[in-house]
């Protein structure tokens, strides 16, 4: 994921800002104005590291000098040293929360993420996983690109990538059928339709109505293999990707992964997902 450095510079800003309200009264008060120090970030327990960029961004953006020692998607170990940070002592102590909130979330949701695909891949299954739209509100980009950077799919990013029919959509519309060719008659050439099905059957349906992906919501993993065959006897299994999402986490998704669907997509990856501890050291310091 790539955006240009200004934009994501204002994107972590605005999450500084609303942190630090008028100000930060405690530093104001205690830390003479003038003084500047030196500090590390340190993780205190193992996984896969991410945010590095935006870390660099958000503290040099604020004219803090900045040496990462490590790279996003490394994996970690307890105790070492992630950042080494320099300048006035005032803007360190106002932006380590926010600062360490950031590395301490994507961190945890690429450990996370790293967790479930290597599970998967270890037992040589082809399946890739995916995360949901369950991100924290503000947070969606940072949120997505960490399970990027541990090996997970984005799915989508935002409503308009992609046509994806859910169950209010299918109620309004009347049926699966109507809803698919409703959006098949009117959507642009380049986006994808996928149909959020419930039983079987409409799995079916939604193919013969020209979907190109189908999400088995909920679906148990019989059912998935259930809903599998029946495509493949109609000779629609290869011309939809199928999408198990619903009830999956990292104990069970070995079971979903070994069904021959295509994706498993899980929210708790990004919903759920606790973060990396990780603190902040002031090392050294200089009163002027």
């Amino acid at each position: 994921m790539f955006l240009p450095r200004k934009i994501l510079e204002e994107k972590l800003l605005r999450i500084l800002a609303e942190d630090l309200g008028q100000g930060d009264i405690t530093t104001s008060l205690i830390v003479p104005e003038k003084s500047t120090a030196e500090a590390e970030v340190i993780a205190k327990e193992s996984g896969v590291i991410c945010g590095i960029e935006e870390a660099k961004i958000l503290l040099e953006s604020l004219g803090l000098q900045v040496e990462a020692l490590v790279r996003d998607g490394q994996k970690i170990r307890a105790s070492q040293v992630l950042l080494k940070i320099s300048g006035k002592a005032r803007t360190l102590l106002s932006v380590e929360r926010t600062l360490l909130n950031l590395l301490s979330r994507m961190s945890g949701i690429a450990t996370a993420t790293k967790e479930v695909v290597e599970k998967i891949r270890k037992s040589k299954l082809k399946t890739r996983v995916a995360c949901t739209r369950k991100t924290a509100p503000g947070l969606l980009y940072f949120d997505k690109k960490a399970v990027s950077v541990g090996g997970g799919d984005t799915h989508r990013l935002h409503l308009d990538d992609m046509v994806l029919i859910k169950d209010n959509h299918i109620k309004i519309a009347g049926n699966v059928k109507k809803a698919v060719e409703k959006a098949r008659e009117n959507v642009s050439f380049s986006k994808k339709i996928e149909v959020e099905v419930t039983r079987v059957e409409d799995a079916l349906t939604a193919a013969k109505s020209g979907a190109d992906i189908i999400m088995l919501d909920n679906f148990s993993p019989k059912q998935v293999k259930k809903a599998i065959k029946l495509l493949e006897k109609a000779g629609f299994r290869e011309k939809v990707v199928l999408e198990a999402s619903g009830g999956i986490t990292k104990e069970n998704i070995l079971e979903y992964a070994s069904t021959g669907v295509d994706i498993v997509s899980l929210g708790e990856i990004t919903q759920s997902s606790r973060a990396l501890d990780m603190s902040l050291e002031i090392t050294r310091v200089r009163k002027h």
